[in-house]
C-alpha cells in the first residue's frame, strides 16, 4: 500500500472539469488519494503539482525536482496532451520525456503510475488528427511502459470515456463522472479497492446530453474554441501565473 502519492501533469491531473461547489477543483489524482487512504490503515500523504496548459517539457523541467525531493513511493505523470494539440508534435520526443520520469522515479524508489486521458477526439474540431496522434502515443506508451516497476493505466483504449456524458461543455476535460471514471481504472490496475459510493457517479445510467452540447455550434466555438486559438497566436497558456494546487504532501482525510 502507497503512503506518499505525488502527481505530476497538466489540466487532467490538477482536476479542470471537476469543480466543487465552493470552486476548488477535485479530478481523479485527488480522488485515488482518497481511496487509497480509506482503504490504508497508515496515514496516506498526497501532493499535486499539475498546472493547467502545461507542455510536457515544462512538466518536467518544473515538477520532477519538486516531486522527487518529497520522497514519494507513488508518482503519476500523465502528460502530452497539450503537445498533441499543436501543429507539430514528436510522439518519440513525449514518451522520451515520460521515461525520464519514469527512470528518475523509479530511481528514487517510487512506484511509478503512467496514465493516458480519456479520448475526446469524437467531438473536438480536427478530431480525426487526435484520434491518429491519441493512437500512436498510445502503442508507443504501452511499448515503453509495461515493465517491472511501472503501472500504466489506458484510458485512452477505454471506450466508455467516449460517451458525452463523461465530458464537461468544453468537450476536452473530463466533468466529476469522468475523473471518477479514471480514479476507479487507476485503484483497480494498483489492485486498491474502489469505493463503493462512487458507482452513484457512473455516467452510463443518465440521460443522453442535449443535442446542444453534443454538436459543435457557434456558441461552442466563441465559448471554447476561438479563445483557445487566441491563447495559440499570443504565446499566452491557461496556466500562466498558476501555482500547483497541493505543492507539498498533506496528509489525506479518507473521511
Amino acid at each position: 500500500m502507497y503512503q506518499r502519492f505525488i502527481a505530476m501533469g497538466d489540466s487532467f491531473t490538477e482536476g479542470v472539469g471537476d469543480e466543487l461547489p465552493d470552486g476548488r477543483l477535485r479530478g481523479w489524482a485527488d480522488l485515488v488519494a482518497l481511496g487509497l487512504a480509506a482503504a490504508s490503515a497508515a496515514p496516506v500523504s498526497y501532493a499535486n503539482l499539475a498546472v493547467r496548459g502545461r507542455l510536457l517539457g515544462p512538466i518536467v523541467a518544473e515538477q520532477l525536482e519538486p516531486a522527487l525531493v518529497q520522497a514519494p513511493d507513488l508518482l503519476s505523470i500523465c502528460g502530452g496532451g497539450n503537445d498533441m494539440m499543436r501543429p507539430r508534435v514528436e510522439i518519440s520526443r513525449v514518451v522520451g520525456l515520460m521515461s525520464e520520469v519514469v527512470e528518475a522515479g523509479l530511481a528514487h524508489g517510487a512506484h511509478m503510475l503512467v496514465l493516458s486521458g480519456g479520448n475526446p477526439s469524437k467531438q473536438l474540431p480536427l478530431g480525426a488528427l487526435m484520434q491518429r496522434r491519441g493512437d500512436q502515443l498510445a502503442d508507443a506508451a504501452r511499448a515503453a511502459f509495461t515493465r517491472p516497476g511501472v503501472t500504466l493505466v489506458e484510458n485512452w483504449a477505454d471506450a466508455r470515456l467516449t460517451d458525452t456524458r463523461y465530458w464537461s461543455a468544453d468537450k476536452l476535460h473530463l466533468n466529476a463522472s469522468g475523473h471518477t471514471l479514471i480514479a476507479s481504472n487507476v485503484l483497480t490496475a494498483l489492485g486498491v479497492p474502489v469505493p463503493a459510493e462512487w458507482s452513484a457517479t457512473d455516467a452510463s445510467g443518465a440521460p443522453a446530453a442535449p443535442a446542444a452540447q453534443r454538436m459543435r455550434t457557434a456558441a461552442y466555438y466563441r465559448g471554447y474554441v476561438l479563445p483557445w486559438i487566441g491563447r495559440r497566436l499570443s504565446g499566452k497558456s491557461s496556466g500562466d501565473g498558476r501555482e500547483p494546487k497541493i505543492p507539498l504532501l498533506t496528509a489525506v482525510d479518507p473521511a
